[in-house]
């Protein structure tokens, strides 16, 4: 299964874990794994082509894992790449079952 983890202080994502494989078919072949790493590689590549936020970003392909998290303070655009994102893998979720795709978000009060 593929949890993802949305963080948002207020209603702005900060931050964004993806972490595990659907298993819904074989390796190279698992269109919801490719769906979900479509839609966080290019949200991530648009928030650098498109914006001057600045972000960090680790991944492990193995585990299919992507952690992404803003510094400071991000921009409309990149917010408004990042609900995209989360409005495309809550689609995947109730398209194919939670069973394969889980979308959690998590508040975070603001500091």
């Amino acid at each position: 299964m593929i949890q993802v983890r949305v963080e948002k202080q207020e209603e702005n994502i900060t931050a964004f874990h993806i972490e595990g494989h659907a298993e819904y078919s074989q390796y190279g072949l698992d269109i919801i794994c490719s769906a979900v790493s479509a839609l966080a590689i290019n949200c991530v590549n648009s928030i650098e082509e498109l914006t001057d936020d600045v972000y960090s970003l680790e991944s492990e392909e193995e585990r299919g894992m992507l952690d992404f998290c803003v510094k400071g303070t991000s921009s409309e655009e990149a917010q408004l790449l990042l609900q995209s994102m989360v409005i495309g893998l809550n689609g995947i979720s109730e398209s194919y079952g939670k069973q394969y795709v889980t979308v959690e978000i998590v508040r975070r009060k603001k500091l």
